[in-house]
């Protein structure tokens, strides 16, 4: 991945534990990094808060925030994260998929229950527009923060995905046929556990306390410290051996 001190990149920055060590990796390679969120009608809105700071401390050169609408309201939906539907809390982390060992595994098995918190084709969605971002500002480089080990069992999070969106970004765009430039999408933690992802964003000066990841946090931004994504960062921190700077509901 060679790169240099004016060579942009796309870093898609969701304002979460992942998203900011991923461009805290970009940004360690060199990339000029162009931050971009969505406020696309979830109920967690204290992530955008969070990806604003991010992207102020890590040195991101711009930060755009795009509205898209993917709730109901917005005549999509069909998910906890933008509807009024229930988020799960206290799902036993042993019953998540998990393709550790095995990361180029695909999810078949149909006694796997994707949960409710997946929002339809947001990856998808999300990388089509960074996509569109990345050639009109010349850059040829994506990073986005999905991980296929400590997760949720989404299926846009896999190593399959983020290999056949690069090969449809470069048979899609004007600037790879016209051979300006080869598209390529990182995922530099696919393969890692939250822990790892934690010791390597400490190592490279992530200030955690800055991140939001709760799906269904306090009316004050407090993580509710029981749906899946504050177990996985509850765990991640202690695996990785380091103080845990969230603030959750039950102190």
């Amino acid at each position: 991945m060679a790169s240099s001190q004016t060579q942009p990149a796309v870093v898609l920055l969701s304002g979460g534990l992942d998203s900011a060590t991923t461009l805290a990796f970009a940004r360690s390679r060199g990339f000029v990094c162009h931050a971009l969120s969505f406020d696309y009608g979830q109920r967690h809105k204290f992530e955008l808060a969070a990806a604003r700071r991010v992207a102020t401390a890590l040195g991101a050169i711009e930060h755009r925030i795009v509205r898209i609408d993917l709730s109901a309201g917005g005549g999509f939906g069909h998910s906890a994260l933008t509807d009024e539907i229930s988020v799960p809390k206290d799902r036993p982390l042993e019953d998540q998929p998990s393709q550790e060992g095995n990361p180029k595994s695909e999810i078949r098995n149909p006694k796997i229950k994707i949960p409710v918190t997946y929002v339809p084709a947001r990856n998808t969605i999300f990388l089509s527009i960074a996509l569109g971002y990345a050639e009109v500002l010349g850059a040829f480089d994506i990073f986005l923060g999905v991980n296929a080990v400590d997760y949720s069992g989404y299926p846009d999070c896999r190593p399959e995905f983020v290999e056949a969106f690069e090969r449809l970004a470069n048979l899609a765009t004007a600037a790879a046929v016209e051979g300006k430039g080869r598209f390529a999408v990182h995922a530099p933690l696919i393969g890692m556990t939250k822990g790892q992802i934690i010791r390597a964003g400490l190592e490279m000066g992530v200030d955690y306390s800055l991140t939001h990841s709760c799906y269904d946090p306090s009316s004050d931004g407090r993580a509710c410290g029981h749906c899946d994504a504050c177990r996985l960062r509850r765990a991640g921190f202690a695996e990785a051996g380091a103080a845990d700077p969230t603030r959750y509901v039950e102190a």
